[in-house]
């Protein structure tokens, strides 16, 4: 599960930054309140980055992986519990989870959109996957 911890790790330090790097600029939505938490969208992204690389950092440094493995899982359930709670209330605008980098690179925030579903999945599936793998053996522990 090493392998997964890693990537996982590479992965939220990439969208973390994307996150910090938005919620630094000047776009209008940065100032739009968010419909469930009632932050606004910059503080938001500000905050939700800034975890993402605190978690990125013990997957990459730290040597414990099982608390990566925990840390991944309680990140990505949030964000699917975010997702539920948007598509409860009828939101039916694409996320923003990599704000601004969209723009730069050309992608439409659509195309994001799907592609984050796709990263969510894999985070919370591998995480889920990684710690069944590894309860009751002591793989990982410590």
């Amino acid at each position: 599960m090493r392998w997964f911890v890693r990537s996982a790790g590479v992965v939220l330090l990439l969208t973390g930054l994307a996150k910090l790097w938005s919620a630094m600029g000047e776009a209008r939505v940065l100032g739009v309140r968010d419909p469930l938490f009632g932050l606004t969208f910059g503080r938001l992204m500000l905050g939700v980055g800034l975890v993402e690389l605190v978690v990125a950092g013990v997957c990459l440094v730290g040597q414990r992986e099982k608390l990566s493995l925990v840390l991944v899982g309680w990140l990505s359930g949030n964000f699917a519990l975010y997702r539920l709670g948007l598509w409860w209330m009828g939101w039916k605008r694409p996320c923003g989870c990599l704000g601004h980098l969209t723009d730069a690179l050309g992608v439409s925030p659509t195309a994001a959109d799907l592609v984050m579903k796709f990263v969510l999945g894999y985070l919370l599936v591998g995480a889920l996957a990684g710690l069944w793998h590894g309860r009751g053996s002591g793989v990982g522990q410590g």
